[in-house]
């Protein structure tokens, strides 16, 4: 079951007599005097001015001896003693005054996300943010409808007694617009709830126990989800792997006593022009097998299957959404183990495609079953293939824990960073060299699964290179490499909880759009 997400609605009453437990406004720091003339060194944003009446002129005054300072993201809480409806007015910075109309979608999606987290307890909570009147008001809305929603999300967990102090997230959020009933802003709100309810499914799968998703299990979850949702499916259980020549699926899960699976889910609309398959990687657990991971820190390794949570997730929304293009995921799924019966250093590996790869490092695992998944979706016929995984440390080494690598065709990849940048999830592209290529010829095989003789050096472009060899040459592709954004170990922040992000969701279904849109 799908962790819950507040209801969302619009409204066009004046904020200052909404009938709800808190009302969030935006603040922006300034060096000179505030607006009301207060003496403070705080702008109240548009969408405050009967908030900021209501106070008569002392509100950023007394929100600056709270300790506010306007700091994208801080949130300052003041019981308003009834001076207007609500009882409590929060009020969250959203950095310098913007030089447009409003801050940049992105500004508003934390900001939402995080009052509406540091509001936990609330029945209902509304946002009063600024909004542009122009053509960038539907990504405005989209950002603050998203981040409250997103902001909200808390996984149940396994405690059997509730935490003291632990409040429930938000019931319910209104967000305030000057024309709440066109259809526009109704499409807005519809839209982030469809979203906002399958990153609330992917985070829970990556969130969930590595001993109560292994792959069978992982597997039944994703079919009834997808059945639910009306998505054609097909699962290949260990036998129908074997026959169907899956080489590096099975080897990746011989050691483990939980066997592999394949799942296929397919969206086609009535008309469509463009087919579009992704495929994202499962491994519900991975210990690194022989090559085995250090012990610090390998219990995140239950996130490895978040790729394959974000796809599968993304199959949800796409359903629901009803785009004019063809989407196909497939999701194969391992548990990579270290066992009498795992695949081994040396080993040479028939993939789905023919080719025959010599194994040099079982924790390179994860591209042995993406491969035969990419070379099952160019069989199937795609006009794109978008693939995304916690392929690589080296990910992290390079862009950090926020900025996704993106490696793939050229034009593609410009059009994964155009849609991370669109959502709020940042992606950047890298190079595919051939002195990586060359380095992973194999003396026995026809490649080698990793470059010998560059150790861990370029580490994330061995990894594309890898899967570059299971693409046939005239599908344009993209590999995300998520081992980074995908899991969050620190505090909350934005309209991040701790663990699963949900990482790439959004990008997937903005770059689907953009194919049904442009082709």
């Amino acid at each position: 079951m799908t962790s819950p997400i507040p209801t969302l609605s619009l409204v066009d009453t004046d904020p200052a007599e909404l009938a709800v437990d808190a009302i969030v406004i935006g603040v922006h720091s300034v060096n000179g005097d505030a607006a009301d003339g207060d003496g403070g060194s705080l702008l109240l944003a548009s969408g405050a001015e009967s908030i900021v009446a209501a106070f008569d002129g002392r509100l950023t005054g007394t929100l600056a001896l709270l300790g506010a300072t306007g700091a994208p993201g801080e949130v300052t809480k003041l019981a308003t003693l009834g001076t207007i409806t609500a009882p409590v007015v929060a009020a969250v910075g959203l950095g310098p005054e913007p030089t447009g109309a409003a801050p940049p979608p992105e500004t508003l999606r934390r900001a939402a996300g995080g009052s509406i987290r540091a509001l936990a307890g609330a029945g209902t909570v509304a946002l009063s943010l600024p909004l542009p009147d122009d053509e960038d008001a539907p990504a405005a809305l989209r950002a603050v409808a998203e981040g409250a929603l997103l902001g909200a999300y808390r996984f149940t967990g396994y405690k059997t007694k509730l935490q003291p102090g632990r409040r429930g997230p938000v019931g319910a959020v209104v967000v305030h617009v000057p024309d709440a009933a066109e259809p526009a802003a109704e499409a807005e709100v519809a839209r982030a709830v469809v979203v906002a309810q399958a990153v609330a499914q992917a985070r829970d799968w990556v969130n969930t126990p590595p001993n109560e998703l292994r792959p069978p299990q992982f597997a039944d979850a994703v079919a009834a989800a997808a059945n639910e949702a009306g998505l054609e499916v097909e699962v290949l259980d260990e036998e129908a792997l074997r026959e169907g020549g899956y080489g590096g699926i099975l080897a990746v899960g011989l050691g483990s006593s939980a066997p592999p699976r394949m799942v296929r889910l397919s969206y086609t609309p009535s008309s469509f022009d463009k087919r579009v398959a992704l495929v994202g990687k499962g491994i519900t657990f991975d210990t690194g097998g022989f090559s085995i991971k250090p012990a610090q820190g390998m219990w995140e390794m239950k996130s490895d299957m978040a790729g394959a949570a974000a796809v599968t997730a993304a199959m949800l929304a796409v359903a629901a959404l009803k785009p004019s293009v063809a989407v196909t995921a497939y999701v194969p799924m391992a548990e990579n183990m270290a066992s009498a019966t795992a695949y081994r250093p040396g080993d040479v590996v028939t993939m789905r495609n023919g080719k025959r790869v010599e194994v040099l490092n079982t924790d390179a695992e994860g591209r042995m079953i993406l491969g035969d998944a990419m070379a099952r979706a160019c069989e199937d016929g795609c006009d794109y293939l978008l693939e995304t995984s916690t392929l690589t440390g080296g990910q992290v080494v390079a862009l950090g824990k926020r900025v996704a690598g993106v490696m793939g065709t050229p034009d593609l990849c410009d059009r994964v960073k155009a849609a991370g940048d669109l959502v709020g999830e940042p992606a950047w592209p890298m190079p595919l060299p051939e002195d990586v290529r060359k380095g992973m010829d194999s003396d026995v095989a026809d490649i080698s699964q990793v470059n010998a003789g560059m150790d861990r050096a370029g580490h994330m472009l061995q990894g594309g290179v890898f899967l570059r060899e299971f693409v046939t040459d005239e599908v344009p592709w993209a590999h995300i490499d998520i081992a980074g954004p995908s899991y969050h170990s620190g505090e909350p922040t934005g309209y991040w909880a701790k663990g699963g992000t949900g990482v790439p969701i959004r990008t997937l279904l903005a770059l689907v759009d953009d194919i049904a849109d442009a082709g």
